[in-house]
């Protein structure tokens, strides 16, 4: 028609293009326009800004001013929003002489948007200047800081410029409220009351809005019944409130009552959006229920909702946390267009927890081949992925590309990294990562204590509370748990009470965590009374704490009261677990209740539902051995729903030694070498059964076997805390400081057997064996009315466990020894282990 140069027509039409078409397509029209007003450029920025394209905005401000052209107040408007999403104080101070210089400063939208800005970019005495110039009675303006201090997570300076306002005469209205409600989460549950009883005196007219937030609030604190009161105060409801109060019931796993208000949503006729569904199936994945995820997975595809990234999301997490298989999450991942950084996240960290470690590499490599760049989540996750395969090769792979990222700078990468480094045994790596990070937290040395504690190295687990306290980090309950965990697993009782008072000091003590680790401490420690009175001090005892406390019982050979415990346990309520079960089946095979364990064993399925897993079987099995019923163990180990391990052949092999069954035990090795040819227990295992058979010459030449193939087995150690030093002792020892007393104190102890008729008989290697070098150091170091503890990485052998026994007969002493698997009392030649 010959009018595309009207310039009324175009600036409706960049209008039209910018909110039907998107920001690129009006920007093509804005650029091919001949003649441009201050509507076109107001028209084109406002787009950009209200589409996030902030930094493309500020560019057309700046064209627009060196075109000559004059910007109105909805102009500036616009460009001061798109400084305040981006912090830019510069700009936001040249846009403010710019509304000086126009006159233009005593607009109260433009006031309140470079209050806005100077808020969010740390400069509140400029905004609070600004709100001088305030009329009295501008809430707007109020609010507007109220709101960009909590944006900016500046609790306590929104609270001061609330009680300025209020002081100023100003009265709060709903927005200022739902604002301030925001904070809640953050300040405490009598805060938001504080505001909730300060709503209801200004008479503030109580709308969905309002409702939503204060809904919001009860329900992050665990108050569902007050959040549904206030929902029902007004019957105004919409899909929001729906949303928030489902949110609040699935946050506290009332998913019952999260599906009666979905229910409840719909009969009202409000139709549920894509976040009421994500709420819903996170509540799912929390209770780990796929039956009913399904269900609204069916929902979800019949509103077609499926291709949304917020339900999308939550779907792959609710699959890969309540299914067994990675199948449905990985159909859900390829049904999302665009994929963003918490799906990619679900995916790897799915495939992860399911032992596809390699796939979360691969995912991790087409992730950033897609153009998306990961998080600090993404890579705590694939690190922690490299942790799990104890892959140091991946490891230091990540950790290359977290440098080279400059992603090292933020805390939580730079603690999974130090958890990857731990966990796979590089200590002095964990350390250095450490010594490089600008903050270190509670989690950064927990994670190094709690992997020092799992491979065994449980004095630097403790050497890590000194770098914690030189650095200023105060210990919570989980590094507490950590440090009592590792006090246990060296049986040092002076360093365990020293947490133990720190953690009543702390306030630390009514914690399970915590109550469940000093449980294990002084069971460790082989101070059942001190265990029990930790144990009653527990408020409410979980599974976890009836079965450290059961263990406990049943490894310091108190086996018909660790029974009782179990007895204890399900009067009070609390569900038996597998660990409950593996627990009482050791009690009964080292006690010697044979037929008792054997009907735990069938009551695990039939009366509790928990399904036996292979380290049942196996504990089954040794309780067979120990009974000399080597064909049932025989039957149970070819029948077993599992693949039989090298651990189940090694403890049946163990048994044929106990019994003298040379046949079965040979076919157990042949077993056990064809699984693992490089265990040197097993030919120590095969040679011992020889001898005890009186086959002494297969015997050597089992062990010769073993010396040609480079074969050696871990040193038995042995460790004592005397004056809160520990003393380390191994066979054949000549370096410790006692070392020519301790060596004559045994030979007097040798002699004092022979001359009193007992049949005391050297050692095969005719070395003294580290059990024997502490028996003689605690004779000479520990007071004499106090009993010998004596600490064991391995199981007690024979040789000292009778010498040990002929010891008590002669000296008059009491001995506790703490092997691998349980404590052996011994006094007066007698041992509480009775053999079993």
């Amino acid at each position: 028609m010959g009018i595309q140069d009207d310039l009324y027509l175009n600036n409706n039409l960049l209008s039209l293009y910018a909110k039907c078409f998107g920001v690129v397509t009006a920007r093509h029209l804005f650029d091919e326009m001949p003649y441009k007003d201050v509507v076109s450029w107001t028209t084109v920025l406002s787009a950009h800004t209200r589409n996030k394209h902030h930094y493309e905005a500020l560019e057309l401000f700046d064209m627009m001013l060196s075109s000559g052209q004059r910007p109105n107040e909805f102009t500036l408007s616009s460009a001061l929003r798109s400084c305040s999403a981006l912090g830019e104080f510069e700009c936001g101070v040249k846009i403010h002489a710019s509304v000086v210089k126009l006159g233009l400063d005593p607009n109260p939208v433009l006031r309140t948007n470079l209050i806005d800005v100077y808020t969010k970019c740390d400069c509140t005495v400029e905004a609070y200047k600004l709100l001088a110039f305030v009329d009295d009675g501008d809430i707007v303006s109020w609010t507007t800081m109220i709101s960009s201090l909590v944006e900016t997570r500046k609790w306590i300076e929104a609270l001061q410029i609330y009680v300025k306002m209020i002081e100023a005469g100003v009265h709060p209205n709903e927005f200022t409220f739902v604002k301030l409600l925001g904070m809640s989460s953050f300040l405490g549950l009598g805060y938001g009351k504080l505001l909730h009883a300060q709503l209801i005196r200004y008479g503030i007219e109580l709308n969905v809005v309002l409702k939503t937030a204060i809904v919001d609030m009860y329900s992050k604190y665990r108050q569902m019944e007050n959040a549904i009161k206030v929902s029902n105060l007004t019957p105004e409801y919409d899909v929001f409130l729906w949303t928030t109060i489902i949110t609040g019931f699935s946050q506290n796993l009332l998913v019952r009552e999260a599906v009666d208000a979905f229910i409840d949503m719909e009969l009202s006729g409000i139709v549920p959006n894509n976040f009421t569904y994500a709420s819903l199936l996170n509540a799912c994945s929390s209770v780990l229920s796929l039956n009913l995820g399904e269900q609204f997975h069916s929902r979800v595809i019949m509103v077609g909702l499926e291709g949304d990234i917020f339900v999308g999301n939550a779907l792959i997490d609710m699959y890969m946390k309540c299914s067994r298989v990675t199948t449905n999450a990985a159909k859900v991942f390829r049904g999302i267009a665009l994929p963003n950084i918490i799906t990619w996240t679900s995916l790897i960290a799915g495939f992860s927890e399911h032992g596809f470690e390699e796939v979360s590499f691969q995912l991790f490599a087409e992730m950033q081949a897609a153009g998306v760049q990961p998080n600090s989540f993404t890579l705590s996750t694939i690190l922690g992925a490299c942790s799990k395969m104890n892959s140091i090769s991946q490891t230091m792979k990540h950790h290359a590309y977290i440098i080279k990222t400059e992603a090292d700078d933020d805390t939580v990468v730079a603690n999974a990294l130090v958890d990857a480094y731990a966990g796979g045994g590089m200590a002095d790596e964990a350390w250095r990562v450490i010594g490089m990070m600008d903050y270190r937290d509670p989690i950064t040395y927990t994670s190094l204590a709690s992997r020092l504690n799992q491979r065994g190295d449980h004095e630097m687990a403790l050497q890590v509370i000194t770098h914690m306290c030189d650095d200023g980090v105060k210990m919570d309950e989980f590094s507490l748990a950590s440090f009592l965990s590792a006090a246990a697993g060296l049986g040092t009782m002076e360093t365990g009470k020293q947490l133990h008072c720190y953690c009543v000091k702390s306030g630390f003590n009514e914690c399970n965590s915590v109550s469940n680790s000093l449980v294990h401490l002084y069971s460790k420690c082989g101070s059942m009374k001190d265990a029990y009175r930790a144990f009653k001090d527990i408020n409410e005892p979980d599974a976890v704490s009836w079965n450290g406390f059961i263990s406990g019982l049943a490894s310091n050979g108190y086996i018909s009261y660790a029974l009782s415990a179990f007895d204890d346990m399900r009067l009070a309520g609390v569900k038996p677990d597998s660990v409950t079960f593996l627990t009482l089946i050791f009690a009964c095979s080292h006690g010697g209740l044979f037929d008792l364990g054997l009907d735990y064993f069938h009551s695990m399925e039939k009366t509790y539902n928990v399904v036996p897993k292979l380290d049942h079987y196996a504990c089954l099995v040794d309780l067979l051995g120990r009974a000399g019923r080597l064909e049932e163990a025989t039957r149970v180990v070819e029948t077993m729903p599992f693949r039989p391990g090298s651990l189940v052949y090694k403890t049946l092999l163990n048994a044929c030694k106990l019994h003298g069954n040379v046949p079965l035990g040979e076919d157990m090795a042949r077993r056990c070498l064809e699984l693992d040819p490089s265990d040197p227990a097993i030919y120590l295992l095969l040679a011992n059964l020889y001898d005890n058979a009186g086959l002494s010459e297969f015997g050597e030449k089992t062990r010769r076997l073993m010396r040609e193939r480079g074969l050696r087995r871990n040193p038995g150690k042995c460790w004592m805390e005397v004056r809160s030093n520990i003393h380390l002792f191994s066979t054949g020892q000549t370096s410790h400081p006692m070392i020519d007393e301790i060596n004559e104190k045994l030979e007097l102890l040798i002699t004092k057997l022979k001359n009193q008729g007992y049949g005391y008989e050297e050692s095969r290697d005719k070395l003294y064996h580290s059990e024997q070098l502490a028996v003689a150091f605690g004779l000479l170091s520990v007071p004499t009315m106090a009993p010998i503890h004596i600490n064991k990485n391995s199981l007690i052998c024979l040789h000292c466990h009778d010498f040990i026994m002929l010891v008590t007969q002669v000296v008059g002493r009491e001995i506790i020894v703490r092997d691998g698997k349980r404590f052996h009392v011994f006094n007066n030649g007698q041992c509480s282990c009775r053999g079993h």
